[in-house]
């Protein structure tokens, strides 16, 4: 007799946010000044998510759109930062022009 379970049980994901995460995410988006933009671009991608999640059986696809857009939400005031420190890079050279000088 082993002293090993006979089965292996399943890998816990790497993060799993709490129940309420994704109802306090959305509460904190509409409450940004970007909610314009980033509500319906959080409500699609959690949609499709769902719908994944249902084909799948997985929750995995969940647990990625919430930390996308934690991660958006806690980097948007370097972000804003950036952009009001006169750095901001909307002007960049693309690739294929680079690669057109080179030749």
């Amino acid at each position: 007799m082993s002293a090993q379970p006979e089965y292996t049980p399943a890998p816990a994901a790497a993060y799993a946010p709490a129940p309420g995460a994704p109802a306090e995410l959305l509460a904190q988006l509409r409450a940004d000044r970007r909610a314009q933009r980033w509500v319906p671009a959080f409500e699609e991608e959690w949609t499709a998510a769902l719908e994944e999640s249902r084909r799948s059986f997985s929750l995995t696809a969940l647990y990625e759109v919430v930390q996308v857009w934690q991660a958006r939400l806690a980097s948007a005031p370097a972000v804003d930062a950036f952009v009001a420190s006169g750095c901001d890079e909307s002007g960049f050279v693309g690739m294929a022009e680079l690669r057109g000088r080179r030749r």
